[in-house]
């Protein structure tokens, strides 16, 4: 029996997701577009993670990315904070409707990503093992890649990645919240200062609910709970 690697089982795990959405039925299944991407970085956190994005929007999200950091990024002696939460993550959340139709769009231009999209140069250095995968009634591609000149894939690349600290961001507040209040404020100010924030946009909203929850505790700093009603207003989940 064949044994591969964590990382490459990880991205055949996603490519499945990519050809069949969610549904209880297989055929049902191959009839929703869905476009996938997944990414596998040793020695980055996370390490691998993978999103599988159908037409209709349902969006599901899966790492082994390790929470210690935010653990250990304040001291609070009174934390009741697990030596350990990690281990891998799964979220399902459903996406805006501007960010799936571009995703799908990005798809078409790159011509769903049939045949090699990477660009073969040799001195170009690793950002991960990245794949691409596309799946509906009749067509199913995939295409792994470590940097791409297509431009629809260097936009696709950079979109997931983004969602990914969207959501990696989220996880880390709920941990924190939690067991380390102390840490909120740098994380609040960090989400704050970033590039990402821009980018996202409304799909910030997968940290919404633990974002209201901060907003809404008055055990929690004035500073941070204003700047997480700052994050809900700009991802306009304020109230929802």
């Amino acid at each position: 029996m064949l044994l591969l690697p964590r990382g490459s089982r990880l991205l055949i795990c996603f490519a499945c997701l990519a050809l069949f959405a969610s549904g209880p039925v297989q055929s049902q299944q191959a009839e929703i577009a869905t476009v996938s991407f997944s990414c596998n970085f040793p020695g980055s956190n996370p390490p691998h993670y993978g999103f599988s994005v159908t037409a209709t929007r349902q969006a599901s999200y899966t790492s082994d990315g390790k929470l210690n950091a935010a653990k250990d990024s304040a001291s609070d002696p009174d934390s009741d904070a697990p030596s350990s939460d990690d281990g891998p993550f799964r979220m399902d959340f459903t996406l805006s409707p501007a960010t799936t139709a571009h995703i799908f769009a990005l798809a078409k231009v790159a011509h769903y990503f049939e045949g090699n999209i990477d660009s073969k140069k040799k001195n170009i250095a690793s950002t991960g093992e990245k794949t691409l995968a596309y799946g509906e009634a009749g067509k199913n591609n995939i295409a792994s890649y470590n940097y791409s000149l297509i431009p629809a894939v260097q936009e696709l690349t950079t979109l997931f990645q983004n969602l990914s600290s969207a959501v990696e961001f989220g996880r880390r507040l709920d941990y924190e919240y939690r067991y380390q209040k102390l840490a909120l404020d740098e994380e609040t100010k960090r989400m704050e200062d970033t590039t990402t924030l821009q980018d996202v946009g409304p799909d910030l909203a997968t940290a919404a609910p633990v974002l209201q929850k901060i907003a809404d505790d008055p055990s929690v700093i004035n500073p941070v709970r204003a700047r997480a009603m700052r994050l809900l207003q700009h991802a306009g989940a304020s109230g929802k």
